[in-house]
């Protein structure tokens, strides 16, 4: 995988990667910034979100369950001092659906955990993640 960041000006950035869609990055004013993009921590977050989230809604479509609404919730602590890493991760999947199979959510969590999710392996190796599963009947 390739990507870059081109420098726009004071602490804006466009990023851009295989995949060819370009993304605003910014710092807060506190840092010179004007908060007119995402921050690359909150990528880091997104990143790992997205990726399991993929992996689980992908899981729960092959095992035929009902789902009509699906979220991936993240919230991070990090350190006080720099490079004020991430130190807990809470994953909170969300499942909205007609009868869905709590098993089903639970095994295609473990496999987003354990097998598919890239992202979740990488960063698990330097932060404690834990999840979270909620599952809605839809109405």
């Amino acid at each position: 995988m390739e990507a870059k960041v081109t420098w726009n000006q004071k602490m804006s950035f466009t990023g851009i990667a295989e995949s060819g869609f370009p993304l605003t990055l910014d710092a807060g004013p506190e840092v010179g910034g004007e908060g007119r993009g995402l921050r690359p921590m909150e990528l880091l977050a997104l990143g790992l979100a997205g990726c399991t989230a993929m992996d689980v809604i992908s899981i729960l479509a092959k095992k035929r369950q009902q789902v009509t609404n699906f979220e991936v919730r993240l919230s991070a602590r990090r350190s006080k001092e720099h490079p004020k890493v991430f130190t807990l991760i809470s994953l909170e999947y969300i499942v909205t659906g007609i009868q869905v199979d709590p098993q089903a959510v639970e095994r295609a969590v473990q496999l987003s955990e354990e097998l598919y999710c890239p992202a979740q392996a990488m960063l698990k190796q330097a932060v404690k993640i834990e999840s979270h599963i909620t599952i809605l009947e839809a109405v």
